[in-house]
């Protein structure tokens, strides 16, 4: 963005240019949202010593997608009530003032024949400016929301990004990477996958890989299933699938000591918090937990044994997720199928905090120590 945009209702929007030659005050805000195929989400926040401090924050289940994969298009009750949305955006973005800014759509919008029009009305009904992003940069943007989870002993590292419409998968070499500087080898890649020329050992991405089925689209293949267990196994069958292309899933030797995966997606924090019983969601106690597979099994054991009712009035899964779960579980399950490892960390953070970091980091507003 370049240049201030006024919307009809005359709401002054003051957008980020993608490169300012004043340095950036540490005490600036900046916000960064994310439209997905399910969800809108967005993070307000100030830089604060190696991460950031969230000033405000906005989630909503708007369902951009609903629809999409029979029609190819956004309905028009889908995008008004996505707009309905942003507009709750926008007014935060003014109240707060915040002066640097990125607004990204996913995957919904890369497929609707109609993601243009819908932009176009986004822009005139709320001044905000959303750009479409590749399958890598969405990738990659998982990546670095990680970067405070990966833990110093890892040598192989792969993140998987579970999103309404597609589903990111990265595995990420930090062998030659001196223990104590992974982490933030990680966040070095914010800038590609490729890595920067630099005197120290980066983080080498052997693969990656967008699957273009996430909780919504897997879930919209198989709705024709009535029987809720056989649905369950053919969709875990059926991303299994979608897996030959990405090279690590042929080379199990990959897989040994010193690897870590690390899910981030609300279908991981909400097995995580089934795990753990939570009746009210706590952040703190989800974000870098780590589960084993055997504990994550017995979650979605206790999904399918509800059956639809059941986890529908499940206050551990809640009435915007109920729908979606075994989908996402259905390609968690395959995952662990897949890489048979005894530990998953659980990451409540994604492209909204990657955003951050990236924006922050080229910014040069984050200071260099340790996470």
């Amino acid at each position: 963005m370049t240049a201030p945009r006024t919307s009809r209702a005359g709401r002054h929007l003051k957008p980020v240019a993608s490169a300012r030659p004043d340095r950036p005050d540490p005490a600036d805000l900046y916000a960064a949202l994310d439209l997905g195929t399910n969800s809108c989400r967005m993070l307000i926040a100030q830089p604060k010593g190696s991460q950031f401090h969230v000033v405000d924050s906005f989630s909503k289940s708007v369902q951009l997608g609903q629809g999409l994969e029979a029609t190819g298009r956004l309905s028009r009750t889908s995008m008004a009530r996505t707009v309905g949305a942003l507009k709750i955006c926008q007014k935060k973005i003014h109240r707060h003032g915040v002066r640097r800014m990125r607004m990204v759509a996913t995957e919904a919008c890369r497929r609707a024949e109609n993601a243009g029009e819908f932009l176009r009305l986004v822009e005139r009904d709320t001044g905000l400016q959303l750009q479409i992003i590749k399958p890598e940069e969405e990738a990659r943007l998982a990546v670095v929301s990680c970067a405070p989870l990966v833990s110093t002993r890892t040598e192989q590292l792969l993140v998987v990004d579970i999103g309404g419409g597609s589903t990111e998968l990265v595995w990420i070499d930090l062998s030659r990477v001196p223990r104590l500087d992974r982490p933030r080898a990680i966040m070095r890649l914010h800038s590609g996958f490729d890595g920067a020329a630099s005197d120290i050992p980066a983080a080498k991405v052997v693969d990656w890989i967008s699957v273009p089925l996430g909780v919504a689209t897997l879930k919209d293949q198989f709705e024709d299933v009535k029987d809720d267990p056989a649905r369950f196994a053919l969709m875990s069958w059926f991303f299994e699938e979608n897996l030959s292309e990405f090279s690590p899933y042929n080379e199990p030797d990959q897989v040994r000591d010193g690897f870590q995966i690390i899910g981030t997606s609300g279908t991981v924090t909400t097995v995580a918090a089934s795990h753990l019983g939570l009746k009210r969601y706590d952040r703190n106690k989800v974000d870098g937990l780590r589960m084993t597979s055997d504990q994550i099994d017995r979650v979605i054991q206790s999904y399918l044994a509800l059956g639809p009712v059941g986890r529908r009035e499940d206050p551990r899964i809640g009435r915007d997720r109920h729908s979606l779960i075994m989908s996402g579980a259905a390609i968690l399950q395959a995952l662990l199928r897949v890489w048979p490892t005894d530990r998953l960390t659980v990451a409540d953070r994604g492209l909204r905090e990657g955003l951050l970091y990236a924006q922050m980091s080229a910014d040069g507003v984050l200071e260099d120590g340790p996470f």
